[in-house]
């Protein structure tokens, strides 16, 4: 027997035990697909005036995002299912904005920043996003995820 046959085994054995969930899979499977090499990462450094989880009515948020050469004010307003993104990039550049959404993998939300760096995504459904900026020196920016 070799390691191959081994790990097989033992694949089997937790398999027929305690299996992976086909959600956990379709998630795993779906980062990887959304992965953007070499793309620098603008973490989430500020979350204002988050909203209890469930509340109804509108409720805003204020998050920024900051990266090595690029920080994302964004502005998130929630009313009912739907959210309203309201952005900006400082420094002010023109870029593609795109939203990974992990309920709606396979539609593409995206806008473009306009040369003030502003831009506004309407009718995001609630969920898991990340944004994804492209910039018109070719390279990207990723956003952290966020529950919206």
């Amino acid at each position: 027997m070799n390691e191959d046959d081994l790990l097989s085994q033992v694949r089997a054995a937790f398999h027929g035990v305690d299996p992976v969930p086909g959600h956990v899979l379709a998630a795993g499977r779906s980062a990887i697909a959304w992965r953007e090499p070499g793309a620098g990462l603008a973490e989430l450094i500020q979350d204002q005036g988050q909203a209890a989880h469930g509340m109804r009515g509108e409720s805003t948020r204020a998050l920024t995002f900051a990266g090595a050469d690029l920080a994302v004010e964004v502005e998130v307003t929630a009313d009912g299912r739907d959210v309203e993104l309201i952005g900006r990039l400082v420094p002010a550049t023109t870029a593609h904005v795109r939203v990974r959404h992990l309920g709606h993998a396979h539609e593409e939300i995206a806008t473009r920043a306009d040369p003030a760096g502003q831009f506004a995504l309407l009718s995001i459904p609630q969920g898991l996003i990340s944004l994804v900026f492209s910039l018109p020196d070719g390279t990207a920016i990723v956003t952290s995820w966020i529950r919206l």
